[in-house]
């Protein structure tokens, strides 16, 4: 069943969505979280750290689009968890020009201490819900990503065709 729900609601989401954005966003959070994981580690590197982890290997550009920042930057981020033995740069096994970080086993041990902290903010976040409700938010929240990355991918493939380096123009 087709449901499009009517532009008071998408209004109502889209704010939700940016008071859930703001929030997860705020330096505050990161380091909270670092705090309550019991780990040394710079607020920036965290979220590079849990994304190589979770969906790794993976290049520096693409890392870089998925956080929002400069591949340069993310580069050099990536040397310094590089250099704190947290990831590795391997070969890439379709195009050597190109290396991708994965996590290592002291990474893996460092992320695992973060998932338990999370756990535990977690726990405070829904000790007042019902189990029934924290299910039904994991199963629509995991809905609407694939379905708004599902909406990307057209527009992402009509944008590679209309670039000028893309039309053999230039």
């Amino acid at each position: 069943m087709q449901n499009t729900p009517n532009s008071a609601l998408l209004r109502e989401l889209h704010g939700t969505l940016i008071d859930i954005v703001s929030v997860m966003n705020r330096p505050q959070r990161d380091e909270a979280l670092v705090r309550e994981a019991g780990i040394s580690l710079d607020r920036a590197l965290f979220p590079l750290l849990v994304m190589v982890q979770r969906i790794g290997p993976i290049g520096v550009v693409d890392l870089a689009d998925r956080v929002g920042r400069d591949y340069t930057t993310v580069s050099r981020q990536i040397g310094k968890l590089e250099s704190l033995g947290l990831v590795e740069r391997i070969e890439n096994a379709v195009d050597r020009r190109v290396r991708k970080a994965t996590i290592t086993q002291k990474g893996n041990a460092m992320t695992d201490l973060i998932d338990k902290a999370r756990e535990k903010m977690g726990g405070r976040i829904f000790s007042n819900w019902d189990s029934q409700d924290v299910e039904d938010l994991v199963r629509l929240m995991r809905k609407f990503a694939n379905g708004i990355g599902a909406d990307e991918s057209p527009r992402e493939e009509a944008e590679n065709k209309i670039r000028p380096e893309n039309n053999g123009l230039t």
